[in-house]
Formats: structure tokens, C-alpha cells, sequence
């Protein structure tokens, strides 16, 4: 069962600081860390820079001067010099939708700018995370000359100094946590907000988020007319949004203006590859685009292009002009997305096999059987699975072929050489990355964040002492600690003070992501006093409620889709306590107060 904890109610000094704002949405604001009055009233302003001021140094609350990374004027400077020299540059970035969306932005404004620009993006099995020395090499024998990396690169101190013995500057821009050691960090220009040193306000940008600091600086220093500018800036804004809800970062500061604002262009639908992504995918119906739109269904099917095959397809989607293609591009996108949560699924019942539910670890680490051969591309996604179900940091670690020879009997390929690669998801009790930084001697590559992490380890034998001290690690980390599933609740509302009024003043801090969760509340002692069942083999459930103490309000529908067979208990005439989100349902015109259950209890 989980535990319901509670948000520290605003005190009336707080209150009285915002007397104009709904005292429901002030206390879901300071639960956010808005603790003062002016960041209050910033967060709940309609007014966002244009696109122009967005390129070329907005001066709004929360929207900051490119200029201000320490490196970012030594980095134009040289980008500008390869320009006008002719020399060719290479866009190096990752395998996912924020890698891919950086990608896009920052090549697309260099070829804009006259650059001789190419792409490259690694192969997420043969080639893995980051920088690797075969790109490199490859990337010098077709005339590169300045490297620019996006979303990677931070921790990739020896293929720098590789990239440079053969006569490549580089330039890294990420957002990962850097070294712990600064001799470790690589000997180039780097923008990265999450370095500790970095002068700039907001540490939590996305790569795509790092790339569009580094095209408006471009735009800032280039000699071209402001209306040029802002049409620039805009084309980048929907891939910003994109990039950065899918890669789970804060929605907060000044990620949520560039996310308002790119969904904003995302719905003007201007982008040929994802329109069709959206056509194919069938996404909202015709509806405004949301954030959560885009972190379920345009995010994943991103994303499905380097799990199941190579990211040059998400690319290429997101790049191409031409109609055809960009429709044939989004129903490949799709059927591979289709394909991925059935391996997910199938990997997903193995890794449940290996759990005892009554005897649950401290951490859990799965790990695939001799004979198994886990999708590296999903066991981010099982893990994820598993730890938010169990509560518990948890690792799934696949074996990978790395050499084989065929049996002349058999005829068939056989494992001369595995190596292994894992994944991490965490719980806000344990601290990923630092653990890992703990286990380095036994690891070939690692990198991440306190949440999520990925790894690599070359032998067997390195992988048992990995477990093993990873294990210890986790037991003197958690010892004493509440590991039962938790769920965060941000106030209790009185059942009679629910109207549309209040959902919609709820529903208007979208968008919702990291840092600023759709909000989530508890109402007690409530009567059931209708159940009605829905959907296709009737796997979604509604309730209607209403106040069992019979002291006003009116009665709403609560709905918890797929959760039948979960709450086939539950009788006419229960009480209970509901934790919900607050939504407003929309249908023939009609408006009215919706619930979504999260978590009911039974009241005893």
C-alpha cells in the first residue's frame, strides 16, 4: 500500500503576499520552491518573450543572456572563424529525442549561416554514448574540422585529446553532470550548464535546451536583419519543446518559456515530419498539442528510432521537406514504437521472474541469462518500470555479443566474447551517478544523472565485483530508510470547494513535467455511489462520488483507465478516500469538473 505524504501547508504571511492568487494555486506554486511573491506572479504571467528576444537575449524574469556561459563567446568566435575559413563542421550528437532535436536546431542554423555542416549521430548498440575514436577518425577522413558536440561529450576527456591529435577542435555542449575530478574534464571550449563553476542562472537546461543558448548566441553575433532572426529562432522553438520535455528535465524557470513557447509553434504545425509523426500516430485528435502529448507519444516513437534501428530515421523525420518521405519516415517511426513496448513487455515478465515481491533487496539488479539477449535500447525503459513499481533502485544489466564464431555442427553463430550493458532508475533516496562514480574501477564507460544512469562493463568477472559492491554500497546507503512506494500530495481539498473554476485555475500551470508534476490532491470520506465499467473488454473503471458526510458539493465522475481488474473490489454504497488529479472534460461543448484517480483507499 503506498504512503500518502503531504506538502507543509503555506502559512497566512505567504498567503497575504499573494492576495490576488487562488489560495489552492499558491500553495501548489510554493510546493514548486516559488516561495516569494514576485516569483509567484512571474511564474503565473502570460506575458513570453518573442521569438526575437528569445534569439537574440530576452530580458524577461527567468530568461537569460546566452552570453552569460563563461566559454559562449570564445565558442561563436571560433564557430564564426570556420565559417568564413570554409572549413567543414560536424554536429555530434545523441541517439535520443533531445540529442536528435539538438541535433536538427544547431545544424539547420549553421547551414543558415553558410556553414559546411554535417551530422553525425552513433549507433546507440555498436557505438554507445558520447564521443567514440572510429566516429572520430571517420569525421577526419571526410575533412572535418571543428567538432561540435550536442548532449554528450562532457566526460570524454581521452577522445577529445584524440580528436585533437588528429587536427580537430572541439567544442562541447552538454548538460550532464560533469567530473567529479576537473583534471578529468576534457581539454576544450565547453558549455555546460550543470557545471558548478558556470556563471549561468539556470543549471537544469536540456542538450537541445544547451544547442538553442549556442544558436542564439550565433544569431546575437550574425549580421542579419531582426525579422530574419526571429524566423530563425522560431523554426528551432518547436524542437526545444520537444527535446526538452522528452528528456525529463525541470519544466521550471526558463525551460518552461521555451517550452510554452515551442509548443505554441509545435501547434501552428509547420514541421512536415511531425505532422505526419502525429497523423500516423494519431496523437490528440485534432486537439492543441500538450507537454504530456509530446513526454507519451511524440517523445517515444522519437525515441524508438535508436532503440530498434539507428537515429538517423528520427533525423531524417524531423529534417526532410519532401512529403512523401516524411510519411513514410513517421509510419516506420510508429510500427517500431509498436514494436518496442512489445520487447519492453516481453523483458519487462523476465526481470518480474527474477523478483521476490516478499523479499525485496535493498537494490535491485537484473541481469539477462546466458542465453538471453536483452534490446540495450529498452532496459532503460524496464528499469524505470521496475523501480517505480517496487520502489527501489534498480539496475538491468544485458549481455551483448561482441565476438562469435560459427559451429560447424549446428551452423549457427555461437558467443565467443560478451561483454554488458546496463541501465539504472533510481528513487530520490539513492544517488545514481555517485554511486557509480564509487564503482568505476569495474566499469569500461558510465554516465548520467542521480536518477537515471547507463554503463558498460567488458568482463564477467567485473561484473560480479560490480554487484557485489554495488550491493554493499546501496545496503549502507539505505539502511534505516522508508522504502515503501510513496505517494506525494500536494494538499487535501474540502469535496464542496471543487468547481471548474478551480480546475481550471489547477490546469493553467501547464505545462506539466519534471519539478512541476500535474498536481495531485486527496479528498476524504467520500461515498461511492455508482460504478460503471468501459473501454474494450471493459478494462477502465469510473466511480461516481460524493460527499458520505452529506455537507455539500456536488457528486463527479472519477476515472482510472486500465484499472478494472484493480478496483473490482470496490461496492455502491464504500467509503473512501481518493487521491486524484483534477482535469476538466470537454465534450459537445460542455465543460465539467473531472477526476483522475491516482490512489484509493477503502476507508475503514
Amino acid at each position: 500500500m503506498k504512503k500518502w505524504q503531504f506538502y507543509l501547508k503555506i502559512s497566512k504571511k505567504f498567503r497575504k503576499s499573494c492576495p490576488e492568487v487562488n489560495p489552492v494555486v499558491l500553495q501548489l506554486l510554493f510546493n514548486r520552491g516559488l516561495t516569494e511573491a514576485l516569483a509567484v506572479r512571474s511564474f503565473l504571467s502570460d506575458a513570453l518573450p518573442s521569438a526575437l528576444s528569445l534569439a537574440i537575449g530576452a530580458k524577461a524574469a527567468d530568461f537569460y543572456d546566452p552570453f552569460l556561459f563563461k566559454n559562449m563567446a570564445a565558442a561563436v568566435d571560433l564557430i564564426i572563424e570556420h565559417i568564413k575559413s570554409g572549413r567543414r563542421l560536424v554536429v555530434y550528437g545523441d541517439y535520443d529525442a533531445d540529442g536528435v532535436t539538438a541535433s536538427v536546431i544547431l545544424s539547420e542554423t549553421l547551414k543558415i549561416l553558410h556553414a559546411e555542416v554535417d551530422v553525425y549521430l552513433p549507433d546507440r548498440v555498436s557505438e554507445g554514448y558520447g564521443l567514440n575514436k572510429a566516429a572520430i577518425e571517420q569525421i577526419v577522413s571526410r575533412g572535418g574540422k571543428l567538432l561540435i558536440t550536442v548532449d554528450n561529450g562532457i566526460r570524454n576527456k581521452e577522445e577529445v585529446i584524440y580528436a585533437q591529435s588528429l587536427g580537430l577542435e572541439v567544442i562541447i555542449t552538454d548538460h550532464h553532470v560533469l567530473p567529479e575530478v576537473k583534471e578529468d574534464l576534457p581539454p576544450c571550449l565547453y558549455i555546460d550548464p550543470a557545471d558548478p563553476e558556470e556563471k549561468y542562472p539556470w543549471p537544469y537546461l536540456a542538450g537541445v535546451g544547451v544547442a538553442f543558448k549556442l544558436v542564439s548566441a550565433l544569431l546575437l553575433k550574425a549580421d542579419l536583419p531582426d525579422r530574419q532572426k526571429e524566423l530563425i529562432s522560431e523554426k528551432c522553438l518547436d524542437l526545444v519543446a520537444v527535446g526538452t520535455i522528452a528528456d525529463l528535465v525541470s519544466v521550471l524557470g526558463e525551460n518552461r518559456i521555451l517550452i510554452k513557447r515551442g509548443l505554441a509553434v509545435l501547434n501552428r504545425g509547420r514541421r512536415l515530419g511531425l505532422e505526419e509523426l502525429i497523423k500516423a500516430a494519431k496523437i490528440n485528435n485534432g486537439r492543441p498539442l500538450a507537454a504530456w502529448n509530446v513526454s507519451w507519444q511524440i517523445g517515444p516513437r522519437l525515441n524508438a528510432a535508436s532503440r530498434l534501428g539507428h537515429a538517423n530515421s528520427a533525423f531524417a523525420l524531423l529534417t526532410t521537406t519532401n512529403a512523401e518521405a516524411a510519411k513514410s519516415l513517421a509510419q516506420e517511426l510508429n510500427q517500431r514504437n509498436l514494436s518496442r513496448q512489445q520487447i519492453t513487455e516481453e523483458i519487462t515478465a523476465q526481470m518480474e521472474a527474477q523478483i521476490d515481491p516478499e523479499h525485496l533487496p535493498l537494490l535491485i539488479i537484473g541481469v539477462a541469462g546466458e542465453d538471453q539477449f536483452w534490446n540495450e535500447g529498452v532496459i532503460g525503459l524496464v528499469a524505470g518500470r521496475v523501480a517505480e513499481k517496487y520502489y527501489r533502485p534498480t539496475l538491468i544489466i544485458t549481455r551483448l555479443i561482441e565476438e562469435a564464431e560459427l559451429d560447424p555442427l549446428s551452423k549457427k553463430l555461437v558467443p565467443k566474447k560478451v561483454i554488458f550493458k546496463g541501465s539504472g532508475r533510481s528513487i530520490p533516496e539513492f544517488n545514481l551517478i555517485a554511486a557509480l562514480e564509487d564503482n568505476a574501477e569495474f566499469l569500461d564507460k558510465y554516465g548520467g544523472h542521480f536518477m537515471a544512469v547507463g554503463f558498460s562493463i567488458k568482463e564477467e568477472t567485473q561484473l560480479d565485483k560490480f554487484k557485489a559492491h554495488f550491493l554493499e554500497l546501496a545496503e549502507k546507503s539505505l539502511a534505516g530508510a522508508d522504502l515503501r512506494p510513496k505517494l506525494k500530495i500536494e494538499a487535501e481539498l474540502k469535496w464542496a470547494d471543487l468547481n471548474l473554476e478551480l480546475a481550471e485555475a489547477v490546469n493553467a500551470l501547464a505545462p506539466f513535467g519534471q519539478n512541476n508534476p500535474v498536481p495531485r490532491f486527496a479528498s476524504f470520506n467520500l461515498r461511492l455511489d455508482d460504478i460503471v465499467t468501459m473501454g474494450f473488454d471493459n478494462q477502465h473503471i469510473k466511480f461516481r462520488l460524493s460527499n458520505a458526510e452529506g455537507n455539500g458539493g456536488a457528486s463527479f465522475w472519477a476515472l482510472a483507465f486500465g484499472a478494472a481488474e484493480q478496483y473490482r473490489a470496490f461496492k455502491i454504497g464504500d467509503h473512501i478516500d481518493l487521491a486524484y488529479n483534477l482535469e476538466i472534460n470537454e465534450y459537445n461543448g460542455r465543460r465539467e469538473v473531472q477526476l483522475k484517480i491516482v490512489d484509493v483507499k477503502l476507508r475503514e
